[in-house]
């Protein structure tokens, strides 16, 4: 199978930000499921959207591929050239971000592929109504995973950490959490410990007892809105308000930690909550959580971190979900 996937190599096409998501996830799993790969990245092209048209189509009509698998970033590739391609390949694009952003992009864009993949499932029935067919629901994954970890061996560092983006959300949870006596060690931009590796994010994950992964949508938890002119701005103008199982939702317990997590709807779809994973839903609902596992449960929390890494590196990296993807596609061409 010959596959042209067209990503970005870097973060938001943005080189100091390091290795992209689909660089990390996509490109290498796809590297694990054919020989045949031969990666179109756009990065230099996103303020050139005349010269990207024509790259792509040259590109492509030299490969003549049997897989075009996209990751669309905005409105990069014109509805012709899409067009063009899915009239002559088989054409694939995953739509990151449809619980909030279906009804503003995808349902322009989707009938531009042969394929739309969704991660939310709520989304089904909104394709349904715009009368396209070919959508299939997969969900985000892990990058990779640590093999054969002896969880009896591991020397923790932290407590409590967090790895991801601040947000004036998650800085205020942060603060609410420390003024309660719960210190969260943070790690990615706008944190004082800067952005991390990928390599150094999995070896926090194994070494902190209790991974925070921590909304990034809009909170609609009033003591936050109120507790500033900036955040009620905020609340009113956001449009992400929505919340959506993450790729980190599945990295943590696969390279061996131990996943407290805000609770999303379909999370029970892929892990059993309280045996596998743990969930809150408010900030008192998390401090207690915290104080929980770190001083009565320990036990507890090192089952529950086991039974996650077990069922995310059998069931969840970017390997299963892309080869369930092609599986179902041959399954609809029969």
């Amino acid at each position: 199978m010959k596959i042209v996937p067209v990503l970005l190599r870097y973060d938001y096409g943005i080189k100091s930000r390091g290795d992209s998501l689909e660089y990390k996830g996509f490109y290498n799993a796809l590297k694990q499921i054919t020989t045949e790969i031969y990666p179109f990245w756009y990065d230099e092209y996103l303020d050139k959207k005349e010269d990207l048209q024509k790259k792509i189509i040259n590109f492509v009509d030299d490969i003549k591929p049997d897989i075009f698998f996209f990751v669309l970033y905005k409105g990069a590739f014109d509805f012709t050239t899409l067009d063009y391609l899915k009239n002559k390949y088989t054409t694939i694009n995953w739509f990151c971000d449809d619980h909030w952003r279906f009804d503003t992009f995808t349902k322009y864009q989707a009938p531009h592929f042969t394929y739309a993949i969704t991660t939310d499932k709520f989304a089904l029935s909104k394709y349904k109504k715009t009368g396209y067919k070919n959508v299939i629901l997969s969900q985000w994954a892990s990058f990779g995973f640590n093999e054969n970890i002896d969880f009896e061996a591991i020397e923790y560092r932290y407590n409590v950490s967090f790895v991801g983006g601040a947000s004036g959300y998650r800085k205020w949870l942060i603060k609410e959490l420390l003024k309660r006596g719960i210190k969260v060690e943070c790690f990615g931009y706008g944190w004082e410990n800067g952005k991390v590796s990928f390599e150094k994010m999995t070896e926090i994950f194994k070494t902190s007892k209790i991974n925070l992964n921590i909304s990034n949508s809009v909170s609609c938890d009033i003591r936050y809105i109120f507790s500033s002119i900036r955040n009620i701005r905020e609340f009113v103008k956001a449009k992400k308000r929505v919340e959506q199982m993450k790729a980190r939702n599945f990295e943590i317990p696969a390279f061996g930690g131990f996943q407290l997590t805000n609770y999303v709807p379909s999370l029970e779809d892929y892990f059993i909550i309280g045996s596998e994973v743990a969930a809150y839903t408010s900030i008192g609902d998390l401090a207690l959580q915290i104080n929980y596992y770190l001083n009565e449960e320990d036990k507890k929390r090192r089952k529950i971190m086991i039974n996650g890494y077990k069922r995310a590196i059998s069931e969840h990296t970017y390997v299963n979900r892309l080869k369930n993807i092609f599986e179902k596609i041959e399954e609809k061409l029969q």
